[in-house]
């Protein structure tokens, strides 16, 4: 079965750590992630800037391993990240920002990236969100 997974909360947020741990399950069972969407506060898990206390578990560091390791689509919703600050080098220059914080594996797109997984896959889960 293949599955695309949004997710809509910020890498603190409970609901962030339970879609990692499904996208694990997800992948354990011998299923297919079809793509990974992170949108509204969810792009702050993409973020290279998030320092997660000594005391909590970096969540946002265990996406982007997860990322790497199953080499995963993970798609970071552009207007959401630029209306909060995660930029990757070209829309750093284009905006004449000096900060660049969207590393590799992430990329940014639109939502049609999200519309787009949700019709080649068998199902859509989304976690967190209003």
């Amino acid at each position: 079965m293949k599955f695309a997974i949004a997710v809509f909360s910020p890498a603190h947020a409970p609901s962030s750590r339970r879609a990692l741990r499904y996208a694990e399950a997800v992948l354990a069972g011998g299923h297919e992630i079809a793509r990974l969407f992170f949108y509204q506060d969810g792009v702050h898990s993409a973020s290279a800037n998030v320092v997660a206390p000594q005391d909590e578990v970096d969540v946002a560091g265990q996406w982007r391993t997860f990322i790497e390791a199953n080499q995963l689509d993970a798609v970071v919703c552009i207007a959401a990240a630029l209306r909060r600050g995660v930029l990757d080098e070209a829309e750093a220059n284009r905006y004449q920002r000096p900060a660049v914080n969207l590393p590799k594996p992430w990329e940014l797109s639109g939502l049609g990236q999200l519309h787009e997984a949700a019709q080649v896959a068998d199902r859509l889960v989304c976690f967190g969100g209003d």
